[in-house]
């Protein structure tokens, strides 16, 4: 009877994992990702252009933009300023983007961080590491003020049992 149940048990278990490792949509707690988004935001990059004609800014080659622990890494970072042009409002990251931050690492195409709301948004074969775990999909969105994130488009993940 007891071997019965663990039966039952495990095989509940494993059905709820092929549920999370296939679905289309995935809640995501990003504890090492949580920051203050009122920190400054440094970026280096190889180039930057700037336009006086339109106020927009590039930043090519290598960049890097830090604040507090987080990192992001891209081969172009576009600048989009706020309607009064003097606040930075998005930073739009394109070229084999990676974001860092302690132990968790996202990667994708393109970036785009809304720096007032602290909400990064990775579209494009996304991946995450959270320690020995992994997820993929085509959509991560991380809320960097509460830590949280939510994965999307055919989301598929493995976990190491013990891990996050």
């Amino acid at each position: 009877m007891a071997l019965m149940h663990r039966s039952l048990v495990l095989a509940a278990a494993f059905a709820a994992l092929g549920l999370v490792a296939q679905a289309q949509q995935a809640t995501i707690a990003f504890g090492d990702l949580e920051q203050d988004t009122s920190q400054p935001v440094q970026v280096g990059a190889d180039q930057l252009a700037v336009n006086n004609a339109d106020g927009s800014a590039v930043f090519t080659g290598n960049v890097e933009v830090t604040q507090g622990e987080m990192t992001l890494k891209a081969g172009e970072v576009r600048v989009k300023y706020g309607a009064d042009q003097t606040q930075i409002d998005q930073l739009i990251a394109s070229g084999g983007v990676s974001i860092t931050n302690l132990a968790d690492k996202a990667s994708s195409t393109e970036a785009v961080y809304t720096i007032a709301s602290g909400v990064i948004v990775l579209t494009g074969n996304v991946q995450l590491a959270q320690g020995p775990s992994t997820m993929q999909g085509q959509k991560l969105t991380i809320n960097l003020k509460d830590g949280t994130g939510i994965m999307e488009g055919r989301v598929t993940t493995t976990f190491v049992p013990g891990g996050n």
